[in-house]
């Protein structure tokens, strides 16, 4: 039986191409989840990177899963990029940073768990969407 008061931390961090439905975001956060055994409920909170402040698909996911959605500036997240399992050079000229998806779900978990983090989900892509979950280490 688990003790629900040392459950670890789970986040979700996710980056999309402007435009992307909540329906493709939606998509990859079940697969993700489902692949795993995590359940839906397990899920803290998603993360995302402060240039997509606004973006429909994200705010629309994070109200159907009633999770709080924060973003961090890439300067927040360039500091997790030797914890990426993926550097992407796109990424880093159009953000900043060399991971969306994993560097938000880090700068999280760290946020709220106040401890070490680790990526449970590593990169995950579909579509114009990347998923990546991280937990307290």
């Amino acid at each position: 039986m688990t003790d629900t008061r040392t459950a670890p931390t789970l986040v979700v961090g996710l980056g999309c191409q402007r435009g992307c439905p909540v329906g493709t975001l939606r998509a990859l956060l079940d697969q993700a989840l489902q692949a795993h055994n995590i359940a839906l409920h397990q899920i803290k909170a998603l993360a995302s990177i402060d240039l997509k402040r606004g973006e429909p698909g994200l705010l629309e996911l994070a109200e159907q899963l009633a999770l709080p959605l924060m973003y961090f500036s890439s300067e927040q997240l360039d500091v997790y990029k030797a914890q990426l399992s993926h550097h992407s050079d796109i990424a880093f000229e159009r953000t900043g940073c060399y991971g969306v998806a994993e560097s938000a779900a880090l700068a999280l978990a760290e946020q709220l768990a106040q401890a070490p983090v680790k990526l449970l989900i590593s990169r995950q892509k579909y579509a114009q969407a990347t998923l990546a979950l991280a937990c307290t280490a």
